[in-house]
């Protein structure tokens, strides 16, 4: 397994970790159920750990596909860019659920205050995983690029000529 693959295994969990524990932390800040929003801050917490190791392997994925057809360093600097600021998100996001967890074990008075924070923090961890995961899906799959018609075109006249080169 190369650190392509790895990437690929690892960076869903941090959006979808993210959106789902919105969804848990809100049902939990609604309901007013401390166990609902530890779960969320569990899920929280989890994300970030997985998004340290999309960074970790985003290099080595980079390595890998940044010379192939159709895959430019803009489209890959755009999602590299992204995913950094993802990141530094999802460590405070982590940081902030670990500091809520132990307010709601504790029955702190400030255990409602953090947990809106937090859903702050998560709305906009959310946001920026679409985003990362928009330019991120771009690098391979020209399809959903903006530019899909030239890049395509593109991609197609090199084909060409590399057919024409074997001939």
């Amino acid at each position: 397994m190369n650190d392509a693959h790895l990437h690929l295994v690892v960076n869903h969990f941090p959006i979808l970790g993210t959106l789902f524990g919105l969804g848990i932390l809100i049902a939990g800040l609604v309901l007013k159920n401390k166990t609902i929003a530890n779960v969320a801050y569990i899920l929280f917490i989890i994300s970030a750990v997985f998004g340290f190791a999309s960074m970790y392997t985003g290099e080595g994925a980079e390595e890998m596909v940044e010379d192939l057809p159709s895959v430019g360093d803009k489209i890959i600097h755009e999602h590299e860019e992204m995913a950094e600021k993802l990141a530094v998100v999802l460590y405070f996001l982590g940081a902030i659920s670990i500091a809520g967890l132990i307010l709601n074990i504790k029955n702190h008075s400030k255990a409602i205050l953090v947990g809106y924070l937090t859903l702050a923090v998560a709305i906009i961890g959310a946001f920026l995983g679409k985003e990362t995961a928009t330019t991120g899906g771009e690098v391979r799959h020209t399809e959903i690029r903006t530019d899909s018609a030239k890049v395509n075109a593109t991609a197609i006249g090199e084909a060409k000529n590399d057919a024409e080169d074997k001939d």
